[in-house]
């Protein structure tokens, strides 16, 4: 038998991930692993998968100036994944609290290149949640030419590629966010050759939408944060919004803000859970 797999839980708006502390790049993480960790009958239960490692330990190519930590992401399915927007902020949360870093705002490498932090509050008396502000690096939108179907409606849908790619699709009035059946995957037509994560949004107010997600790899999940980033700069667009003021996304699990920076960077600020700490036995 291994040694036991010590471990954190934790979500972002109940997006939920376990957490590997492995700073010296010592576990042999294997997709077959990823998806026992992550299988929520008989492992510990996740939308995905987190290791934390530094990245000079983590078997990738860095550019040298590249941040000290690296968040080495897995899809449930244990598919590799470059960003994860509510995983980052529990990745930051979890650094924090392990001593790996002191400061409120640091730099983490992704697949998709450095992500900024900053923790905006930690938590205290009964509050359990951190909040952290996300740099999520330059959104890049492509319209026309794909299209989604649900509940037998073929809607235009934007691809929006934050690192990841998305597929951003606005519901007609006639179709309620609330009581879609999202227990299959919508189809894409044409399918992006790596897949796309699919977000179906409907209006809520003045720079205010709600949407749910189908990420590739999981399925439906409470939330997703580089999906409400997309959708975000999907709906400020189609808008005609160039405040950049802040937008709110509603998801499943909770509420989320998205902003702009004065040199044009979106900004994904939202909770942080750590929920318990644990051993897995291998």
């Amino acid at each position: 038998m291994t040694s036991p797999l010590r471990f954190t839980k934790g979500h972002g708006t109940e997006n939920d991930f376990v957490v590997l502390d492995d700073p010296d790049g010592e576990l042999d993480l294997d997709a077959a692993a990823v998806v026992a960790l992550a299988d929520r009958r008989a492992g510990i239960g996740a939308d995905g998968v987190i290791r934390a490692v530094r990245t000079a330990r983590a078997g990738i190519e860095a550019p040298a100036h590249a941040p000290e930590w690296f968040m080495d992401y897995r899809n449930g399915d244990g598919s590799l994944a470059e960003m994860c927007g509510n995983g980052v902020r529990v990745l930051a949360a979890h650094l924090r609290r392990a001593g790996h870093v002191h400061e409120d705002t640091f730099a983490v490498w992704t697949r998709a290149g450095a992500r900024t932090v900053e923790i905006r509050s930690v938590p205290s008396g009964t509050e359990h949640s951190w909040t952290v502000r996300v740099g999520m690096g330059a959104a890049h939108l492509q319209e026309g030419g794909r299209t989604v179907t649900v509940a037998g409606h073929r809607l235009p849908a934007v691809d929006v590629d934050l690192g990841n790619p998305h597929a951003v699709a606005f519901l007609p009035e006639q179709l309620s966010l609330e009581v879609l059946d999202l227990t299959g995957r919508p189809p894409l037509d044409p399918e992006p050759a790596e897949g796309a994560n699919i977000e179906l949004v409907t209006p809520r107010g003045e720079r205010h939408v709600a949407m749910r997600v189908v990420e590739r790899g999981v399925g439906e999940t409470r939330s997703c944060g580089t999906g409400v980033v997309a959708v975000a700069v999907a709906a400020a667009r189609r808008a005609g919004d160039e405040s950049g003021l802040p937008w709110t996304v509603d998801v499943p699990g909770g509420r989320l803000s998205v902003g702009w920076t004065d040199t044009g960077e979106v900004t994904l600020t939202g909770p942080a859970t750590l929920v318990a700490d644990g051993v897995m036995l291998r």
